[in-house]
């Protein structure tokens, strides 16, 4: 009885996400980012001024950090963890991201930039 009205209520939680995404038409992009000593891959990201994405991070060796000012995000990415940040970005402009967590000697090179077009 008690899975019945669990899965119920799971069900009804996703059917108004989507029937919530649907009606804005905005529904958020998903960018895999992984990071291990001393980059991120990828390294580049471009998004639209206004469009919702969720950035999922992954370390594949240590401790790492991911930090964007300029945008307001900011994050630590655990070996074996997915680190989800969200971000819907409101101004147009090259913005650089970089590891916070010192990671070893070539850790100041470990960085990258998110471009936000119109």
């Amino acid at each position: 009885m008690k899975v019945i009205l669990v899965s119920s209520i799971i069900i009804a939680i996703c059917a108004g996400y989507f029937a919530f995404a649907g009606e804005t038409g905005q529904t958020e992009k998903v960018i895999k980012i992984t990071a291990k000593k001393f980059e991120y891959n990828p390294n580049e990201i471009r998004l639209k001024k206004g469009v919702p994405v969720v950035f999922e991070l992954t370390s594949l060796d240590r401790l790492h950090g991911f930090n964007c000012p300029e945008l307001g995000i900011h994050g630590d990415i655990n070996p074996g963890k997915v680190t989800r940040i969200d971000l819907t970005p409101q101004k147009v402009g090259t913005f650089v991201f970089f590891c916070d967590i010192y990671c070893g000697e070539g850790h100041e090179n470990m960085n990258g930039k998110i471009i936000v077009e119109e």
